[in-house]
């Protein structure tokens, strides 16, 4: 068995249907990748770009899965702008919305990733960090739905089109914190949006047309920026992870669309909770050596 597991297009497998399993979910992608790498001896520099370039998978299945909504917008801000494509006020309206808020949403990541990313993976993409911005994470989260459930916090955003430049503002600083491995950047961003006001489907919602951006970005980036490690022989390991990344996703955005509309994050608090502490237990104890 550890000698499969020590296989690359098996380790690239199971990562990238970890990747697509926890990206759109409260419960860190990152976090899971990091400590699954460090069980199944995948760790090092190569393994933090291949991390950051199966994220891009996800991103297709989000892509895919609201293509009719995509071109929707492309053809109501760039299309009837540029090129004369037919589009009501309204629709051109709502489509340059939404553009303009995902990409205002975006901006406060990338300033904060470049300046402070490196900084992050040296020091914070290790298990321990991660376990404990795992149970630090589940207890925010308890705390948001219990504020949810509260009368005296009404839900004052109920639709993405009703979404302000300042609300999208808003989330895009919330995001920032997803730098943290652990933290998880749909968390960040579903979680943050229903502190400052949006419902749950809003949320959930805006953080996934957040994700297109902020993935092709951190991929695009790592992958320039590491490329002395890559070799042609990376291929068909980084394929792999993309593809089943990309059909895991795709079946969890599908899911979790219907989960959110009668569920509240609860149980993911709950689960961030009690994973991280067991890590730190099986760590501080000696059962697991968590690299």
């Amino acid at each position: 068995m550890a000698e499969l597991l020590s296989t690359p297009w098996v380790q690239a497998l199971i990562l990238g249907l970890v990747e697509g399993l926890t990206e759109f979910l409260p419960i860190s992608s990152t976090g899971h990748l990091i400590l699954v790498g460090s069980l199944i001896g995948f760790h090092g520099d190569k393994a933090k770009l291949f991390d950051v370039a199966i994220q891009t998978g996800a991103m297709f299945a989000v892509i895919w899965y609201y293509r009719a909504r995509l071109l929707l917008a492309l053809k109501g801000s760039i299309g009837a702008s540029f090129f004369g494509m037919p589009c009501e006020d309204s629709e051109r309206a709502q489509s340059w919305r939404l553009v303009l808020n995902v990409f205002t949403a975006f901006l406060p990541a990338v300033v904060l990733g470049l300046l402070f990313g490196s900084v992050i993976k040296r020091y914070l993409f290790h298990p321990i960090p991660v376990a404990l911005a795992f149970v630090l994470g589940g207890i925010i989260i308890l705390w948001a739905e219990a504020r949810a459930a509260s009368d005296k916090h009404p839900i004052r955003v109920s639709h993405i089109d009703r979404m302000s430049g300042l609300d999208a503002l808003k989330v895009g600083l919330m995001q920032c914190f997803a730098l943290i491995p652990g933290t998880s950047r749909s968390g960040a961003t579903i979680i943050g949006g229903m502190f400052l006001g949006l419902s749950r489907t809003t949320a959930t919602e805006f953080s996934f047309f957040l994700a297109i951006p902020t993935l092709i970005g951190a991929g695009a980036y790592d992958i320039y920026k590491y490329r002395a490690l890559l070799t042609w022989d990376d291929l068909p390991m980084f394929a792999i992870g993309l593809l089943a990344a990309f059909g895991s996703a795709l079946a969890v955005v599908h899911w979790l669309i219907q989960f959110v509309a009668k569920h509240s994050f609860v149980a993911f608090a709950w689960y961030r909770i009690v994973f991280g502490v067991l890590v730190l237990v099986t760590s501080y104890s000696g059962l697991v050596t968590w690299r």
